[in-house]
């Protein structure tokens, strides 16, 4: 059974974003998670900014330990819900990034799907997920770049929010990256991204010595 564990309110837009019985980014998993977590050893799992679930629940059906959070409370429901239905099991948490606590070399893996922040706090976020790895533990992230205002079929209107691949590999200090690289490819998931889009993919594994 999925367990529920939300500690603080959802901020509002996004409660309401998600409140229809609907989606929004649909139910099955972001692409290009889909082709990197299946070589990728099992264990303990964190999705940050999850939404709904839907990249959680995916996980959780690969064999992982997975625990999603997101500022919205409505998308945690959702989460646990989708969980429920694929009966797997889901640890949820509302927490906002800002204090969200990664802990010290607690996760094999941390997923990062679509979450744009403001550089200061996106610097910091990444800096405490480094430090929440487990040695060997992985991070997968896609993210739109700031091309993907010519697009818009997703994401953020506002650059500031966008990401390039110059500027993970400085967020990202300390792991190896397998695969990293900025590339146009259909993004399909829900109504919420509906076509060719410009985006950022990182794999990166916590070396020994960080």
């Amino acid at each position: 059974m999925p367990r529920a564990n939300s500690t603080q309110p959802g901020l509002s837009r996004w409660d309401e974003r998600y409140a229809g019985e609907e989606y929004v980014f649909g139910t099955e998993p972001n692409g290009f998670l889909a082709t990197v977590a299946p070589r990728l050893e099992r264990g303990r799992a964190l999705c940050i900014a999850d939404g709904e679930g839907r990249n959680s629940v995916y996980l959780a059906e690969l064999g992982f330990r997975v625990t999603a959070m997101d500022a919205s409370a409505v998308g945690m429901q959702k989460a646990s819900r989708l969980a429920l239905e694929r009966n797997v099991p889901l640890t949820t948490v509302v927490a906002d990034l800002r204090d969200y606590s990664f802990g010290r070399e607690r996760w094999d893996l941390i997923v990062s799907i679509f979450c744009h922040l403001p550089p200061e706090l996106r610097r910091d976020v990444y800096r405490r997920a480094v430090d929440g790895l487990r040695r060997d533990g992985a991070i997968v992230v896609e993210a739109y770049t700031p091309r993907q205002l010519e697009y818009g079929t997703g994401g953020p209107s506002s650059e500031d929010l966008l990401v390039r691949l110059d500027d993970l590999r400085v967020d990202l200090e300390g792991l190896r990256l397998r695969t990293a690289r900025e590339t146009v490819r259909p993004v399909i998931e829900g109504r919420g991204h509906t076509g060719e889009a410009a985006v950022v993919q990182v794999v990166g594994f916590k070396q020994s010595s960080s």
